[in-house]
């Protein structure tokens, strides 16, 4: 099974981050230019909560908030999952489906060195059985 670091040296380790005064209205726009859905909330370099578009259709749509008035510390979740580079994919899938997360920063020696998404996960396991699906495909056709 692939690890967390494995899938960060084919995706990258960069991090997009805001900080807990940004607006919401500023985080989002950062999260679209990306094409990201989820940006970590740094304090001084340190994690202190993250925010995703998750947070912001619930936390201030819903609520009738404004997100040009509404800094990303009011609504950004404030416990932050992480995992190490060692960790299997098996075992972020599961910290992710029990806790009901989308998003993983990931920390090396208290310092984050990426963010793994469910998708960055999914990717990866497909890609692993498309290998094993060839590879016995060719050790079939050679039988």
């Amino acid at each position: 099974m692939k690890t967390v670091r494995d899938v960060l040296k084919r995706k990258g380790s960069a991090v997009s981050s805001v900080g807990p005064d940004t607006t919401v209205y500023d985080a989002l726009k950062q999260m679209a230019d990306k094409n990201i859905g989820a940006v970590v909330v740094l304090d001084g370099g340190r994690p202190i909560g993250m925010f995703t578009e998750r947070d912001y259709a619930r936390q201030v749509i819903l609520k009738g908030k404004n997100s040009r008035d509404t800094a990303v510390r009011e609504i950004m979740v404030g416990h932050v999952l992480f995992v190490a580079p060692q960790q299997n994919l098996e075992e972020c899938m599961a910290l992710m489906t029990d806790k009901r997360v989308r998003h993983l920063p990931v920390l090396e020696d208290d310092r984050m060195v990426g963010i793994l998404s469910i998708g960055d996960i999914v990717k990866a396991v497909i890609d692993d059985k498309e290998f094993l699906i060839e590879q016995l495909a060719t050790y079939i056709q050679r039988g």
